[in-house]
C-alpha cells in the first residue's frame, strides 16, 4: 500500500515538471449581483396575560365541588373537610385554579365563588317553602 502512495507522488511529481497539472488561472471578473435587501418585520410583542388564581375543591373524578378566591384558602379547606366527612370512601382535594382575565371587568354576579352560597341560599327557601307546606296541610 505505501509503494502505491509513493508511485502516485513520483507521478504527480514528474507531471509537474512536464507542466501538465499547472493550471493558468485566467482572472475573471464576476458580475455584480444585487443583493436583496433584508426586509424588516415588525414583531407582535407578548403582552402578558394577566391572570387569577382560585382555590378549587374537587372530587377524586375530578369534579369541582367549590371554587374560592385564593384568600379564602381557610373557607376550601372546610369545604374540603366537611366533604370528606360526609363520605369518607371518597377522596377530595384541594387544587389551584388559574384563569386568564378578560379585557372587560368582570361583574361581581358572575363571581364564581358566590356560587355556593347562591345555592345554599336556594335550599334553604325550599326547605323553607316545603315545611310552610306541611303547616298548611296539619292545619286543614
Amino acid at each position: 500500500m505505501a509503494s502505491r502512495i509513493l508511485q502516485k507522488r513520483l507521478e504527480a511529481e514528474a507531471a509537474e515538471k512536464l507542466g501538465k497539472t499547472a493550471k493558468k488561472k485566467k482572472a475573471t471578473k464576476k458580475k455584480a449581483t444585487r443583493k436583496k435587501a433584508k426586509t424588516t418585520r415588525k414583531r407582535k410583542t407578548k403582552t402578558t396575560e394577566r391572570k387569577k388564581i382560585f382555590w378549587g375543591v374537587f372530587s377524586g373524578t375530578l369534579k369541582e365541588e367549590g371554587r374560592f378566591a385564593y384568600d379564602e384558602r381557610d373557607k376550601a379547606e372546610e369545604k374540603l373537610a366537611a366533604l370528606r366527612n360526609r363520605s369518607t370512601k371518597k377522596l377530595y382535594f384541594i387544587q389551584p385554579i388559574k384563569e386568564t382575565l378578560s379585557d372587560s371587568p368582570a361583574s361581581e354576579e358572575d363571581d364564581p365563588a358566590d356560587d355556593d352560597e347562591l345555592l345554599d341560599d336556594i335550599k334553604a327557601k325550599k326547605a323553607s317553602d316545603d315545611d310552610d307546606e306541611d303547616d298548611e296541610s296539619e292545619d286543614e
